[in-house]
């Protein structure tokens, strides 16, 4: 993707911004006080000038500017395309600036060095050899030979052979790998990625398997008779894909608003921090081990791999334990946001024995395509009324004659929901320095 590609896309984004903006009525000083942002970041957004490396702000900005769930779904589907098309061109100037050659193909070896461009040592075992042997001991002019100089050169050329092949086999492996990570390339700063517990198999049935490696190879292809690893014509045959072949990124915390979340802990007031912005409640909810409380958004964002299409087939909720509900404190994240707009893709009912994610009115059921150019952003909102829930979403997958289940989850953890009925609730009015008691309504 060239640098043309990268900035109609950010181009893109900062087009429909600026439309939501002008709608709004609000000044770019207005909108960042209440983003806790910069007019000039605010303002860049909209020019197209710059993308920011995590939706987040976005989002907040979105919404505030009264976006409806369509144009929410576009303004996500639009910086998704614009963050990937920096990404490609910040790889494309560094490999240019640091004059590293481009990699070789999977499976490919890569082009030897010339003989010209190769350092030549001043004494290698094999010319020393061939001197030798041109110089016979009847020639006066021949030096002796030095049987302990050969052996320490004989010794460096041994340990140096070792270190290529180890280094050669390190390469494979990490290529070979490389594969079959579960969406790390999809912007390392979108927010938290998919657990790569990932697995595909070239059967018709899937199967998942927890370490995140695929269960099974893709069979070898070929004529019966032709060497392994090449066609009838003894042609290398292409490699067979491997890994999953889609990015994943997922948003744990995912708001409706500032005010619209609330967290269970297990801590007096004086003990828990402020409420974070949406965009540092992973890092708030890790330090206060904190539980999402009643209900619980999950935004997962998927983009293929290449031009390939992948199908998803299905989403399916598992519950992994139920319990009691968590007996601790209820706290909010914020207070007098007034109402916002709710998008809710998929809704999950975890009192159900079996829960499901069901399509929320208006949005189409699976199965979905996807390809690097045509992502899909679902939000799944799980709620619980009685129970203390951990459980985590399957996505079922195919492309082309492979398939298989993908995992999402919190990091490799189970999202945990628990409902808050009975429990002390609390507070954090704007301007306030502490947690103060829920007044409801």
């Amino acid at each position: 993707m060239g640098t043309a590609d990268s900035t109609g896309e950010a181009e893109r984004l900062a087009a429909l911004l600026s439309t939501l903006k002008e709608r709004s009525g609000l000044s770019y000083g207005a909108l960042g006080k209440r983003l806790h942002l910069s007019a000039s970041t605010l303002h860049r957004y909209c020019n197209g000038d710059a993308v920011p490396a995590d939706f987040a702000p976005l989002n907040r900005f979105a919404r505030l500017c009264r976006a409806t769930p369509e144009e929410l779904v576009e303004v996500h589907r639009r910086w998704i395309l614009a963050d990937a098309a920096r990404e490609q061109r910040g790889k494309g100037a560094g490999g240019t600036a640091g004059g590293a050659a481009p990699a070789a193909d999977p499976g490919t070896p890569a082009d030897p060095p010339d003989a010209d461009d190769t350092p030549k040592s001043p004494e290698t075992p094999e010319t020393q050899e061939t001197q030798e042997t041109q110089e016979t001991p009847d020639s006066p002019s021949a030096p002796r030979p030095r049987p302990r100089r050969r052996l320490i050169l004989a010794a460096t050329a041994g340990v140096i052979a070792v270190a290529a092949t180890a280094a050669l086999l390190v390469g494979r492996l990490v290529d070979d790998g490389a594969g079959a990570g579960a969406g790390q390339a999809a912007g390392a700063a979108r927010g938290p990625v998919a657990s790569p517990e990932a697995a595909e198999s070239p059967s018709p049935s899937p199967s998942g398997s927890a370490s995140g490696k695929p269960s099974a190879s893709p069979s070898p292809s070929g004529t019966p008779g032709a060497s392994p690893g090449s066609t009838a014509d003894g042609k290398p045959a292409a490699p067979a894909p491997t890994g999953v072949p889609f990015h994943a990124s997922v948003r744990a915390h995912a708001w409706e608003n500032q005010c619209s979340q609330r967290y269970l802990v297990d801590r007096e007031p004086d003990a828990v921090r402020p409420p974070p912005v949406e965009q540092d409640a992973p890092a708030w909810v890790a330090a206060m081990g904190a539980v999402s409380a009643d209900e619980q958004v999950v935004e997962v964002t998927l983009q293929g791999k290449g031009s390939e299409t992948v199908v998803l087939q299905a989403l399916h909720v598992r519950v992994v334990r139920t319990g009691e509900p968590l007996p601790w404190t209820d706290y909010g994240t914020g207070v007098g946001c007034g109402g916002g707009v709710a998008l809710r893709t998929f809704d999950v009912d975890l009192d159900q024995g079996s829960p499901a994610a069901r399509a929320a009115e208006g949005q189409r059921p699976f199965p979905y395509k996807i390809s690097e150019s045509d992502p899909e952003m679902f939000r799944v909102t799980a709620h619980t009324g009685g129970r203390d829930v951990s459980w985590y979403l399957e996505v079922e997958w195919s492309s082309g004659e492979r398939q298989g289940v993908f995992r999402v989850d919190d990091r490799g953890r189970p999202f945990r929901t628990s409902a808050s009925a009975g429990r002390p609730a609390y507070d954090y009015p704007p301007g306030a320095s502490e947690w103060s008691e829920h007044q409801p309504g």
